[in-house]
């Protein structure tokens, strides 16, 4: 049995600002509008990967999950950099700067427009 992660998805508060913020942000990373959500909101797709931008189910206000973080993985370091200072310039704010974690990775972590936590990353242990 093999398994892989599918799709990731943030809450947001202000629909048109996040769409605006993740539009640019991953289209800037490949990614593309793959559906509308009944409710409001968006999934944007990479191959097989999934990432939505929704307004919660249980329709209170969209909050931060304590520890929670999607990471957007690049073939190099100079890609998963570009993608961090990207989120940064589209009004993201800076929760480590890009580079060197240990073991040859480099990892950026930044918040977007709603406080949820990214983290953009190269890592040449994971190549095939």
């Amino acid at each position: 049995m093999a398994s892989r992660l599918g799709y990731f998805t943030v809450g947001t508060n202000d629909m048109e600002k996040a769409l605006e913020f993740y539009d640019e942000l991953l289209g800037f990373a490949g990614w593309t509008a793959f559906f509308e959500t009944p409710r409001g909101g968006r999934i944007y797709r990479s191959g097989n990967e999934m990432f939505g931008v929704l307004n919660p189910r249980d329709e209170c206000a969209a909050t931060v999950g304590n520890g929670t973080m999607c990471g957007f993985g690049f073939d190099t370091e100079e890609e998963a950099a570009a993608f961090h200072a990207k989120a940064l310039e589209l009004g993201g704010t800076n929760e480590g700067n890009f580079g060197e974690r240990g073991n040859g990775a480099s990892f950026g972590y930044c918040r977007d427009l709603d406080g949820n936590k990214l983290c953009a990353y190269y890592n040449p242990l994971l190549d095939d």
